[in-house]
């Protein structure tokens, strides 16, 4: 896996978890990622769980082709989007796993937020899928890499 190129200004004040060449679609984990980034660390794990529950959904923007539209998605300014249940339980336990990681660096989980989220295209999966006519194809799976970061936030202002 390459390096990745996110660099917090204050390390003390951040956390990272990492989940390696896990089986769920990129794609999916994609959307999702995006849709949590910026968040607070809590408002982010009930939104995932209200994915999992259909309560909320993930508005799909990049890959967005040949997914239907929704009318969840009437508040927002995007039209298409699903439930992806498998993403986002694995990227609810790498915000466990963070949440974990920040307590153990003392750090306040209520001033937490992702400051960064990274999905990155894994090796693929390789089978194979009987044709008619006694041809073969390939039939691959799509896993990911997500790197996260937490970061503290402060409420000092800067003076300038």
């Amino acid at each position: 896996m390459k390096k990745s190129f996110f660099f917090s200004t204050n390390p003390e004040k951040s956390c990272k978890a990492t989940g390696k060449d896990l089986r769920v679609h990129f794609k999916n984990t994609r959307e999702t990622a995006a849709a949590i980034k910026g968040m607070s660390l809590t408002r982010a794990k009930k939104f995932l769980q209200n994915v999992s529950e259909k309560k909320e959904i993930v508005p799909f923007i990049r890959y967005r082709y040949g997914v239907g539209r929704k009318s969840q998605l009437k508040n927002t300014k995007f039209s298409n989007g699903r439930w992806p249940k498998k993403s986002s339980e694995n990227l609810l336990k790498i915000l466990k796993n963070a949440e974990a990681n920040a307590k153990r660096k003392n750090l306040d989980t209520n001033t937490l937020f992702i400051g960064n989220i990274q999905v990155n295209k894994a090796m693929k999966g390789q089978r194979r899928t009987f044709r008619a006519h006694g041809r073969i194809n390939a039939f691959l799976s799509h896993p990911c890499h997500i790197n996260l970061w937490l970061i503290e936030k402060s409420n000092q202002i800067p003076i300038s």
